[in-house]
């Protein structure tokens, strides 16, 4: 059954560079093999450093028994002594430095390949100066061991990072969610008329396959016999199944309706739509903004100033004093372990993890911490129609009687009875909008043009326009013309053999979206709509809900060309959506917030998942990553605090005073900042 003549011509394009990305868990180069081992190699990476942190803990344990300043501190003196102590604790030392401080190291290499010095390097400075100078000590150099300080401050590094990525969902799958909305084999006609079953990848350009009501579409190709409505709303945006018959084109992945057709293949592999999909996902998060997250922009700060505290307090002590060089060298290694603060370890991954577990207790999961925290920034949202801004389903927005012998609900009610025996998704809207329907008998289809059957003894049709206009009935009607120029869906009611009345239909505005396109005007954010929908749709759907400007007809290659066109002026773009078509574009934009109603695919290529299909909740995610990111500052504002006091004490500055910083008196200090960043993580909360 057909309910317009809307005929949707697609184009396909893509790109054929891109530069490789960062995997947004681990940092790691975006190879083809890292994509296709995603989920597995970001688990065993969790694992691992569960691992590491375990064993490291456990030999962290007698370090601090062995380490004389430990000792002092619990005023233990030299009772636990003995011959060859600190070969024991260089022995132990040494394990964790290596098997603990694998993973930093690992990433400081990498930060170096590309030239964005981070976290990693200043906890592989920090350590490596601790180890190098004990090492020294412990084989004849005068001064005081740091290994207590180095285990302690690889086993805090090692709990954080198992937090966080715990906390952050693995890499996208969304190329591999792709692949797995195409059918595994196809209907097969082979030339002496037969029908079997091959796998697609057997299928060339040429071949002829059959499509059963209800299946999904194997490939892309046109129809040689038969007609039926195809279901591409996830692939195109198109809200409304489309009639397809003899000559028209069908695209792998849609679902075809209640028809059983024919098709000829004309694309295979990389020339499919589908496949042009995947590249262009492939392609945005590849090119995806590679902006430090505010650890990592903290921490490059607190290198150089980790290094060049150290050279600066080694050169100062060397050259104007006479205390020699071993203590010059203490001094410099003091001001490089304290650079590294315990509670910046902790001051991220605490917050992380308290704002993942808030934000899923309010249906909200966070998938790529960066994007996240770019999103309280952003300056323009840009939302998809179908299922996104509206229910993904028709619903009965308007009922027009053409003559004064029958209400409106009795024209309600007369379609409904005869909807009620189809299948097809606008049938169901009218059957879902009324109350009761009447008996119907002689019920019949009219391929492509409507349904006809006998209600109290009355021949009744439901028809599209098209069909009017064969049976030369006159449709002129100034509300009727309104709700066609508004794009809505109309079906008239004949009643032996007179029109009687008219009903619209439109996919449902979610009774949501007014207030969330409002909440975001109110902090200033431009709402946007690209939708794959016509004109008409898009226009009426963005006057109800008051956006700023839309976009329609637009195909999945442009959505992704459109975000990029909307970053080109300067402005940082979150992008919502809930379909395949929308995959592209929730990967290019900036922050991809990909409804959880929808498909896998969408939900792949998003940065934040809201369970719900709800628009406001999109809003409480820009709430969050504000009140996040200032629980963030605020926990590095405290671990840069204890380094503002700590570094210039332990370089020596108020030497000449007297005061002078010993381990012992930085460990206090380092479990203060701890305790402190701890509690204050608690204190995350969604300002509403």
């Amino acid at each position: 059954m057909n309910h317009s003549d809307h005929e949707h011509e697609m184009e396909h394009g893509g790109h054929e560079d891109h530069e490789k990305g960062k995997c947004v868990v681990c940092g790691g180069e975006l190879s083809e093999k890292h994509r296709m081992e995603g989920e597995h190699v970001h688990s065993s990476m969790i694992d691992d450093l569960k691992k590491r942190f375990w064993i490291s803990l456990t030999i962290s344990i007698p370090i601090l028994i062995l380490s004389p300043t430990v000792q002092g501190l619990v005023g233990l003196g030299d009772s636990i002594r003995f011959n060859g102590d600190l070969y024991l604790l260089f022995v132990l030392s040494s394990i964790v430095y290596f098997y603990g401080g694998y993973p930093f190291f690992k990433g400081f290499f990498n930060e170096i390949k590309s030239r964005a010095p981070g976290m990693d390097m200043l906890i592989s400075v920090a350590i490596t100066s601790a180890y190098l100078y004990s090492s020294a000590v412990v084989f004849g150099l005068m001064g005081e061991v740091f290994f207590w300080e180095l285990a302690t401050l690889i086993d805090i590094m090692l709990i954080g990072h198992w937090l966080e990525m715990r906390s952050v969902m693995g890499a996208s799958r969304a190329l591999e969610e792709l692949v797995k909305l195409m059918p595994s084999n196809a209907h097969k006609i082979i030339p002496d008329g037969s029908v079997i079953d091959v796998p697609l990848n057997e299928l060339v350009v040429g071949d002829q396959v059959v499509i059963k009501p209800g299946e999904k579409v194997p490939v892309d190709g046109e129809i040689i016999r038969g007609s039926t409505s195809i279901d591409e709303s996830m692939l195109t945006g198109e809200s409304e199944p489309l009639f397809k018959e003899i000559g028209a084109e069908v695209i792998g992945g849609s679902i075809n309706g209640e028809g059983s057709i024919k098709v000829e293949i004309k694309k295979t592999g990389k020339d499919s739509f589908l496949s042009k999909v995947i590249t262009l996902v492939e392609e945005a998060q590849a090119s995806k903004s590679k902006t430090q997250n505010l650890a990592d922009r903290f921490a490059t700060g607190l290198t150089i100033i980790a290094l060049s505290g150290g050279f600066i307090t080694l050169l100062v002590w060397s050259v104007v004093s006479n205390f020699g060089f071993e203590f010059a060298l203490e001094r410099a290694v003091t001001v490089m372990v304290i650079a590294c603060p315990h509670a910046l370890g902790l001051a991220i991954p605490l917050v992380v993890a308290v704002s993942t577990s808030l934000s899923a207790r309010n249906g909200l999961l966070i998938r790529n911490r960066a994007s996240f925290e770019r999103s309280r920034a952003i300056d323009a949202i840009i939302f998809d129609k179908t299922g996104t801004l509206t229910e993904g389903k028709f619903g009965v927005t308007d009922i027009v009687h053409l003559s004064s012998e029958y209400r409106e609900n009795d024209i309600l009610k007369y379609a409904a009875s005869l909807e009620s025996y189809s299948e097809h998704p606008i049938a169901k809207g009218v059957v879902n909008s009324a109350k009761e329907t009447f008996d119907v008998e002689d019920f019949k289809s009219i391929p492509g043009k409507g349904i006809q059957g006998k209600i109290n003894t009355k021949n009744v049709e439901v028809v599209s326009p098209g069909y009017l206009k064969e049976l030369n009935i006159d449709i002129s009607n100034e509300m009727v013309d309104k709700l066609l120029s508004e794009g809505k869906t109309i079906i008239f009611v004949i009643i032996e053999g007179e029109l009687k009345g008219a009903i619209a239909l439109a996919d449902i505005i979610r009774e949501e979206s007014k207030e969330a396109i409002k909440k975001f005007k109110d902090m200033g954010i431009q709402c946007i709509m690209i939708t794959g929908d016509r004109k008409e749709v898009a226009e009426w759907v963005s006057k109800e809900i008051g956006l700023d400007k839309y976009y329609a007809e637009v195909l999945p290659q442009e959505k992704a060309e459109k975000v990029r066109e909307i970053q080109s002026e300067g402005l940082i773009v979150a992008m919502t959506g809930d379909g395949i078509n929308d995959a592209p574009a929730l990967a290019q934009a900036d922050v991809g917030i990909a409804i959880g109603a929808g498909t896998d695919v969408a939900i792949e290529a998003g940065d934040v998942v809201l369970v719900r299909s709800n628009p406001l909740d999109a809003v409480y995610i820009i709430k969050l990553a504000k009140s996040t990111y200032k629980k963030m500052f605020e926990n590095l504002a405290w671990g840069a605090g204890y380094n503002i006091f700590a570094i210039p004490i332990a370089a020596g500055v108020l030497y000449s005073f007297g005061i002078l910083l010993t381990p012992a008196t930085g460990v206090i200090l380092m479990s203060l900042s701890t305790i402190i960043v701890a509690f204050n993580s608690r204190f995350l909360k969604i300002e509403k």
